[in-house]
């Protein structure tokens, strides 16, 4: 199986980049590709073995999809790794390094749409994250 990864540097402690990652009242503000999609729901039980579901729906309403699965493991303001219903795995890292957090998404490509299609999209969604956490306070 294909694997591909995303990057970005945030401008923002560890700690802080983590509850904006995972927590949902969080999630909705950022879990997006582009301006014309919206994520209106999102729960997570932040656990191994613990569940977590985001709807993502375009803003006019022609499209949209549950993302979700199961923690494979958590590893406080370190490591997320969990499998999509679909079955593909996905591992987040998160390197805090003072005021600037590292976080590398390796996740399995799926085979509907391009490599490049999917790296695009994580990229953008991984983009609107860093944006979002370098504009909030907690």
């Amino acid at each position: 199986m294909t694997k591909l990864t995303v990057e970005t540097k945030v401008q923002a402690p560890v700690e802080h980049v983590w509850k904006c990652w995972t927590e949902p009242a969080h999630i909705t503000k950022w879990n997006t590709p582009s301006e014309d999609w919206h994520t209106p729901f999102a729960e997570n039980d932040l656990r191994a073995g613990g569940k977590f579901l985001s709807r993502m729906e375009a803003k006019d309403g022609s499209f949209g999809f549950d993302f979700g699965g199961i923690y494979d493991e958590v590893q406080l303001h370190e490591v997320i790794a969990y499998t999509m219903e679909d079955g593909r795995k996905v591992e987040i890292t998160f390197n805090g390094n003072e005021n600037v957090t590292e976080v590398i998404e390796i996740f399995d490509a799926e085979s509907e749409n391009p490599v490049e299609f999917q790296q695009q999209g994580w990229q953008a969604i991984l983009d609107n994250f860093k944006k979002y956490a370098e504009q909030t306070t907690i």
